[in-house]
C-alpha cells in the first residue's frame, strides 16, 4: 500500500493531516506527501463566503496551486504512483483534482467540515450560497472512494447512498501536544506562584467556540473572587463581544479584580502545545449552533494531550469521546461553567481532573485514531497503474 497526502491543505496551521500522516506511518504504511498550502486563513474564507464577489480571488489561488500539485503529480516515478489518495482537510475541490490525476488510485477524503453547515454556523444566511455549497459538498464526496469525517453525527450527514463508504476517525492530537505535556508535567509544581487557577482557550472565536460564554464565566468568577488567570489566544467574528464583556471583569467596589486576563491573537503553531501545557485548564467548546453539538474539537484532545484538565460541553460526541475523562457543563451555560471552573480551583480536584484526562489522551494518539482509516484503505484495495 502506498498513500499520498495530497492537496493545498495547510499541516501547521490545521493539524488534523498530520495526526493521519503520522498514524499511517507508525502503522508501516508508507505515506508521501504533496501538498502546496492555500494560503488563506479561516477569517478569510468566511470573508468570501459572506462576500461571493471575492470568489475570484479563491479560484485564482486555487489554480495555481494546482498547476504546481499537477506538476508534481507528474513527475512521481512508477514505483511512487499511489494506491490511495489522502486528500486533506478543506479538500472540497483538491479532491476533484485527484479524480483526474489518479484514475486507477482509491481517493480518500478527509471531509472534517460540511462547507454548508460550516457558513451556516459562521452566520451565512441560506438562500443560494448555502444551496450552493451543499452543492459542493455533494460533489467532493461523490469524486472520494472513502470519506473520512471525525464523529457520528458527521458521517450521518453523508449521503444515504454512501453511507458505506463513511469512515469516523477522531481527531486525536499529534505527539508534539504529548511531547509538551510530558515536560510540563516534569516541571509542574501543584500551584502557581499566585495561587491563581490557570485556564486557557485558544480557537477562532466563531460561534461553534462559544468565546462569549468563557468571557461571561470569567466575569462571573470574578464578581465571586475566584483567582484566575486566564489566556485567550485566537480571533474572530465573536472576538470583539468577548472584549466587550472582558471590559467589565472587576468587583464593583473599584478593588483589583481576581481575574487577569491575557490576549493573544496569534501563536505560532510550533509554540501552542507548550503554552497550552503550562495551564491547569484548557476549555473546550460551548456554543449551541446544529455543528457545534456534532463535533469533538481538536482542542479538546489536544488540551487533553497537554495534561490539562478539560472542561467542554457536554454535547453527545464529546461524552461518547471522553467518558468521565472531562468535566461537562450545558452548552451555553455561563453559570455552569463558572461554577466548574471554581470547582477545579480545589487542588485535589484538579489532579484527579488531569489525570484522567492524560489518561484519556492515549487513546487519541495518530497511530492509535488511524485504526478505523487502515482498515478501511485495506478493504478498498486499489491497483495504481501508469
Amino acid at each position: 500500500m502506498r498513500v499520498l497526502a495530497f492537496g493545498t491543505y495547510d499541516a501547521a496551521a490545521h493539524p488534523r493531516i498530520q495526526v493521519l500522516i503520522d498514524g499511517l506511518r507508525e502503522r508501516g504504511i508508507e505515506v508521501r506527501e504533496i501538498a502546496e498550502p492555500l494560503g488563506l486563513d479561516t477569517a478569510r474564507r468566511v470573508e468570501i463566503l459572506r462576500k461571493p464577489w471575492l470568489v475570484p480571488v479563491l479560484a485564482v489561488r486555487l489554480g495555481r496551486r494546482w498547476l504546481t500539485l499537477a506538476r508534481r503529480a507528474r513527475r512521481l516515478g512508477r514505483d511512487e504512483y499511489p494506491s490511495h489518495v489522502l486528500v486533506g482537510y478543506l479538500g472540497h475541490f483538491d479532491v476533484l483534482l485527484a479524480r483526474v490525476l489518479f484514475p486507477s488510485a482509491t481517493v480518500v477524503l478527509d471531509h472534517l467540515v460540511f462547507a454548508a453547515g460550516t457558513a451556516r454556523d459562521r452566520g451565512v444566511g441560506g438562500g443560494l450560497r448555502t444551496l450552493l455549497l451543499s452543492g459542493v459538498d455533494r460533489l467532493a464526496i461523490a469524486a472520494a472512494d472513502v470519506v473520512v469525517t471525525d464523529t457520528a453525527e458527521h458521517a450521518a450527514q453523508v449521503p444515504a447512498r454512501r453511507a458505506d463508504d463513511a469512515v469516523v476517525v477522531a481527531v486525536g492530537a499529534t505527539q508534539a501536544w504529548f511531547d509538551a505535556g510530558a515536560r510540563a508535567e516534569a516541571a509542574r509544581t501543584l500551584d502557581t506562584d499566585d495561587g491563581a487557577l490557570t485556564v486557557v482557550f485558544f480557537g477562532l472565536f466563531t460561534p461553534l467556540q462559544g468565546a462569549p460564554v468563557i468571557a461571561e464565566a470569567l466575569r462571573l468568577l470574578g464578581r465571586r473572587g475566584v483567582r484566575i488567570r486566564a489566556t485567550l489566544v485566537g480571533s474572530g467574528q465573536d472576538a470583539p463581544a468577548v472584549r466587550t464583556t472582558l471590559a467589565g471583569i472587576g468587583p464593583s467596589d473599584g478593588t483589583r479584580s481576581t481575574v487577569d486576563v491575557a490576549w493573544h491573537e496569534w501563536v505560532q503553531p510550533a509554540d501552542l502545545p507548550g503554552l497550552v501545557a503550562g495551564h491547569d485548564i484548557c476549555l473546550g467548546i460551548f456554543g449551541t449552533t446544529d455543528k457545534a453539538l456534532a463535533v469533538v474539537p481538536n482542542k479538546v484532545y489536544q488540551g487533553a494531550a497537554a495534561g490539562c484538565a478539560v472542561i467542554t460541553s457536554g454535547t453527545e460526541p464529546q461524552r461518547r469521546a471522553f467518558g468521565d475523562a472531562a468535566i461537562f457543563v450545558p452548552p451555553g451555560n455561563v453559570e455552569a461553567l463558572a461554577t466548574a471552573i471554581e470547582t477545579v480551583a480545589d487542588p485535589a480536584v484538579r489532579t484527579r481532573a488531569r489525570a484522567a484526562s492524560r489518561a484519556a489522551a492515549h487513546r487519541f494518539t495518530a497511530g492509535a485514531v488511524v485504526a478505523p482509516l487502515v482498515e478501511a484503505l485495506a478493504a478498498a484495495p486499489a491497483t495504481p497503474t501508469r
